[in-house]
């Protein structure tokens, strides 16, 4: 299996975004690639505030405009495909990821069950989590997602570690902070973290964030790894750098 990570700059501008994907993702399947990753909340960037009048537009109906739009690449180039969407269900908003079959299908939809994603004064009617947790069965194996703050949920990663997926998809969106500055804190120190979880879920992890400038939510440093269920980095992306980590699994 050949797998890219997307690691894409986020913008204000939604259409440049979705122009951006569509364009790495097709990149990536001329490069060889079965499967396309891109990041959580990759067509707008995590850029809620907790006022439902500003966040509400930011998501889009799963199924509905935007997904048959991904879901038409992934079958135009025969590829897997997964993304992170802010995910719009009536009144109310989630934090998701969806997987494209070839067939341009969706394969499996997960909602983000961890809630750090917005505020804890936010309105729970509104912005809700996921409950729900599974797998799909793919010709490479079995995949699932967590979103970001998911893989340090130690409840999380013992049910992912009791499903039992060969591949686990980790779209994350995250700038820099006191815990990580700089590209080699975060190879010294911050990557390791993450890849230590990987061998705690027992499943190979597939991660990638975003790039963006600070004035949208802090912004994102970008990179992604490949980490094994050994808890072993097979492979990198460098941190502020647009492009996709291409790797034979």
């Amino acid at each position: 299996m050949k797998v890219a990570l997307a690691v894409i700059r986020v913008l204000p501008d939604r259409g440049a975004n979705l122009a951006a994907i569509l364009s790495m993702a097709s990149e990536a399947a001329d490069a060889g690639a079965d499967l396309v990753a891109f990041p959580e909340a990759a067509l707008t960037g995590l850029i809620n505030n907790d006022d439902p009048i500003h966040d509400l537009p930011l998501g889009e109906p799963i199924p509905g405009p935007i997904t048959d739009v991904l879901g038409g690449l992934a079958q135009e180039r025969c590829i897997w495909l997964a993304i992170g969407l802010l995910e719009r269900e009536g009144g109310t908003l989630y934090d998701s990821a969806v997987l494209f079959r070839p067939d341009g299908e969706i394969g499996l939809k997960y909602r983000r069950i961890s809630p750090q994603w917005h505020y804890r004064g936010a309105d729970p009617a509104i912005y809700r989590q996921g409950t729900e947790l599974s797998k799909v069965v793919t010709p490479f194996g079995t995949f699932a997602f967590l979103i970001c703050g998911d893989l340090f949920h130690d409840r999380l990663v013992r049910r992912v570690r009791d499903l039992r997926p060969d591949w686990l998809l980790f779209p994350f969106a995250r700038g820099f902070d006191e815990d990580c500055c700089d590209q080699e804190q975060w190879e010294r120190e911050e990557q390791l973290i993450y890849a230590q979880r990987a061998r705690l879920a027992e499943s190979n992890v597939l991660m990638t964030n975003y790039i963006a400038d600070k004035d949208m939510q802090g912004g994102g440093f970008g990179g992604a790894m490949v980490a094994s269920k050994d808890g072993t980095v097979l492979d990198s992306f460098p941190l502020g750098r647009v492009g996709a980590l291409i790797v034979d699994l």
